[in-house]
């Protein structure tokens, strides 16, 4: 299967490591003009510099901007107003004793998974109904249903991108626009190796490391293993190309047989 993306442009939100890095320069590789946001300036400097290392023929504009608040959200518009590919990446997560969540963390967490991706998608869906072709997509997690006791207000918040994806599917229904949210399972990133030595003890090596965290605190998974974020970067890229136009409104594992059940 070959996906082309020469032509498309495309936004990528929290693109600095990880999945969101594997997707800006996944879409690149397919030929994409990528977009990709930060707040600071001389960090997304960095992260557009260490794609260009990546991807020396990709053409990556950096987008400064807040997308924690609409008045960010705006401005990342202003700087890219014509996107075909929006990728609503951008994510927050740390665990917690469920009892001792304040709530301006329940506020952060819901400002930030989800509303950055309802502002984008706001600004953006109107102008890719009217070309008659786009694609949006939401970066979710098996945490939305099967939520952690660790970090409730992340599984809450991923559990919401998978109503918003579906409602916003509906909403472009029959433009040519298509809507789905990416279910990702427990993936290796640098974040996620601080979460898991927050868990296990720090004294094990990586390897042993991974091994007793899926062990002890991801046992659903038939992976038995971290996927590594160009796994989920590679189901991303095909959403976005023409090959899935008649993939919406969908909840797409790649989650290594995480959740064990059928969504709906």
């Amino acid at each position: 299967m070959h996906l082309d993306l020469t032509g498309r442009t495309a936004l990528v939100t929290g693109p600095s490591q990880g999945i969101g890095a594997a997707i800006a320069a996944g879409l690149a590789r397919a030929g994409a003009r990528v977009g990709v946001n930060g707040r600071r300036a001389d960090r997304l400097d960095e992260s557009v510099d260490e794609l260009r290392s990546q991807v020396p023929d990709g053409e990556f504009v950096p987008v400064a901007a807040d997308l924690g608040t609409e008045e960010g959200a705006a401005r990342a518009v202003d700087a890219l107003p014509d996107v075909d590919i929006l990728v609503n990446n951008l994510g927050i997560f740390g665990p917690r004793p469920a009892l001792e969540i304040s709530d301006d963390e329940w506020r952060r967490y819901f400002e930030i998974n989800v509303l950055a991706g309802v502002w984008l998608t706001r600004a953006y869906l109107p102008r890719m109904r009217d070309r008659g072709w786009g694609r949006v997509l939401y970066i979710a997690s098996d945490s939305a249903v099967v939520v952690p006791a660790e970090m409730i207000h992340y599984g809450m918040s991923k559990a919401a991108l998978l109503a918003v994806g579906r409602g916003f599917a509906k909403e472009a229904a029959g433009s040519g626009v298509t809507v789905n949210s990416v279910i990702a399972g427990p993936t290796h990133t640098e974040g996620v190796e601080d979460f898991v030595y927050e868990l296990v003890d720090r004294d094990l090596p990586w390897e042993q490391a991974q091994r007793v965290f899926m062990r002890d605190h991801r046992p659903q998974s038939l992976l038995q293993r971290l996927i590594e974020p160009e796994e989920i970067a590679n189901m991303v890229v095909c959403l976005s190309s023409e090959q899935a136009s008649a993939t919406t409104g969908g909840a797409v594992r790649v989650d290594g047989g995480y959740v064990d059940s059928i969504l709906p």
